[in-house]
């Protein structure tokens, strides 16, 4: 399997793209993507399973938004929602999604065609499922430039030979097929091919999942790159909070089809309001500071065809008292943060229910 290639270095003179965290939102602006009340469920025969419960998400412009938790806690499903890419037996069956001042759950795949690419694009979980296996990445970046109007051979091969370099590989692999490419490879030439128009947008369903620590990391270095570079915005979900913990700018954590903690990224990890957010950074190694030892979460996710009444990680939850088992939890602001536990409520946190100091 081919190695992964170097990323180029800019040409003297060019400016190096600054790696650190933005601050949002920006001061009279919008979010470019406002999603709110949204819920999805899978038609199972008997009960719906419900995949994505209420979920509001604001995504302003050139920022990177991490999404993250357990497998199964509904974060592709959310993903797949906003882009208008769920199909039976899966809908949404609440909310919206606005996307630059337009709803995308209200309109249909011909009014959704010219957003999706030039304005929306996708990076899906296994870039060799995505690409099309008998075709090579040049007839493929072709095809996408023609659905949208584009029928200048030249432009398209020098726009196909414009984003290749972009994500660091060599114009002559765009005669290569899918299986000729390592997995780094392949997955460059997906955000090569999301790219193609520039969006404003670009969601990345776990695109690292597939690789080594070592081409993970090159990747992620790759993407905050080119999202410094060219001010598209990210919308990344990954089960792997330390991987996002240096690139994103703010972070939700889901669990059971539920945003539980959302903030900025660093107040989220210096400060964990929420359990289950701390368990997740209990369940990973530092490399910095004493050896401790790693602690999982017991328990399994809830069965999101019949979640548990109350807060949905009671079961699994340490700190969890008694109204924890039949309250269900708003999301509380706390130290800039909003998190779904009744630790944060004013009227039954510890110190304010009956019977408990």
């Amino acid at each position: 399997m081919a190695a992964d290639p170097v990323v180029p270095e800019p040409p003297p003179g060019a400016e190096v793209a600054d790696l650190g965290v933005a601050q949002f939102p920006q001061p009279g602006t919008g979010p470019l993507l406002r999603v709110r009340g949204l819920c999805a469920e899978y038609d199972s025969g008997e009960r719906p399973v419900i995949a994505v419960d209420r979920v509001d998400l604001d995504v302003f412009a050139g920022e990177f938004v991490g999404i993250v938790g357990e497998s199964g806690c509904g974060k592709s499903t959310l993903l797949f929602a906003i882009a208008q890419l769920l199909s039976p037996p899966a809908s949404i069956t609440a909310g919206s999604v606005e996307f630059a001042g337009r709803d995308l759950v209200a309109m249909n795949d011909r009014e959704l065609a010219p957003v999706r690419w030039r304005e929306l694009s996708v990076v899906m979980q296994s870039a060799m499922n995505a690409l099309n296996p008998v075709r090579d990445l040049r007839h493929q970046f072709t095809d996408v430039m023609r659905a949208h109007g584009e029928s200048s051979a030249a432009r398209i091969d020098q726009r196909s030979r414009e984003v290749m370099h972009l994500v660091g590989i060599d114009a002559a692999h765009l005669r290569s097929y899918p299986h000729q490419l390592s997995g780094g490879m392949r997955q460059r030439a997906m955000i090569a091919m999301a790219l193609l128009f520039t969006p404003d947008l670009v969601i990345m369903d776990e695109p690292t999942s597939a690789l080594d620590v070592v081409a993970q990391r090159s990747l992620m270095l790759q993407i905050k790159e080119l999202q410094q570079e060219l001010g598209f915005a990210v919308l990344f979900v990954t089960h792997d909070m330390s991987l996002v913990s240096h690139f994103s700018d703010r972070l939700m954590v889901m669990y059971a089809g539920q945003a539980v903690e959302v903030g900025q990224t660093r107040a989220v990890f210096d400060h964990p309001s929420h359990p289950y957010s701390q368990g997740l950074l209990d369940a990973f190694p530092s490399i910095h500071g004493a050896r401790t030892a790693l602690e999982g979460i017991p328990g399994a996710p809830p069965d999101l065809g019949n979640p548990p009444p109350g807060c949905r990680f009671q079961p699994r939850c340490p700190l969890a008292y008694e109204p924890c088992a039949t309250v269900a939890p708003d999301l509380y602001e706390v130290d800039g943060v909003q998190s779904r536990c009744l630790l944060h409520s004013e009227r039954y946190r510890p110190d304010r229910v009956e019977g408990r100091q």
